[in-house]
């Protein structure tokens, strides 16, 4: 049987890429978002400019007006950018 590692201060821990774990990042901003009544919107079919930056949306659960991802382009927000959106919205 296969020990994990165990890792120590002089030795650095191996990083995850971001691509890697985009759908965990999805789904913690997801619960961020319904916690304060928002509803987090991602891109069904992406086009050219989806794909080359945004896919998703941020909308109010109540008055379903959209709060993030639509100025340029539907969905042209992206992670980054509701995380952010989100961390200035909680205070």
């Amino acid at each position: 049987m296969m020990r994990a590692p165990e890792w120590t201060d002089d030795i650095e821990q191996p990083s995850m890429s971001r691509s890697g774990n985009t759908r965990s990042i999805e789904r913690r901003v997801r619960r961020v978002a319904t916690r304060l009544g928002l509803h987090l919107m991602i891109v069904q079919k992406p086009d050219n400019r989806v794909r080359a930056h945004g896919g998703y949306m941020l909308r109010d659960g109540q008055s379903m007006r959209i709060l993030l991802g639509d100025k340029d382009y539907p969905y042209c927000a992206d992670i980054d950018e509701v995380e952010a959106f989100l961390d200035a919205y909680q205070g």
